[in-house]
């Protein structure tokens, strides 16, 4: 369906890897921690966490609270094939020293990101590219654009644009 200069355009496209960890905990417990999410820029392992309940602004007595912890890109790439249950120890034992007064929670989830965020985006195609005309076939995303909301957003918009001429 596509040629090959489209094919390798599309190749060209790179991502960061990393790993996200999730703590879930039983209803009403506590996390004593003053802010919602933190992002952290001296930690070789660990960039974000964020106590998800509150950052999203749905505290309930009924729902436990969540954590959720993002590492470094250096991280990530480091383990990208390392064993998860080792990832998932490692970055545990860095999330106790950045933040010692969490509970132990119920539940873990350790889910590697191994196309995490854009890093290089097909080049000369601004939020989108037509694969194919019939039938109409356009891919987009933050491939085509960065990672990030804004990014999301033109290329909605530059999708948008391209179908109109074939409604």
């Amino acid at each position: 369906v596509i040629n090959e200069s489209q094919k390798q355009q599309l190749e060209s496209v790179s991502y960061s890897s990393r790993y996200a960890l999730g703590l879930f905990y039983e209803a009403g417990t506590g996390i004593a921690v003053p802010w919602a999410a933190q992002y952290i820029t001296d930690n070789p392992c660990i960039r974000f966490i964020s106590i998800d309940n509150k950052k999203r602004n749905i505290e309930s007595p009924e729902i436990g609270p969540s954590v959720v912890v993002h590492t470094t890109v250096t991280f990530g790439s480091e383990h990208l094939d390392s064993d998860p249950a080792e990832v998932q120890q490692i970055i545990l034992s860095h999330l106790q020293r950045i933040v010692p007064s969490l509970p132990e929670p119920s539940s873990i989830k350790c889910q590697r990101w191994r196309y995490s965020q854009v890093t290089r985006a097909v080049p000369s195609c601004p939020g989108q590219m037509i694969l194919h005309t019939q039938p109409l076939l356009i891919c987009g995303g933050d491939g085509f654009t960065r990672s990030n909301f804004d990014g999301c957003i033109e290329s909605a918009m530059s999708l948008a644009q391209a179908v109109k001429p074939h409604l």
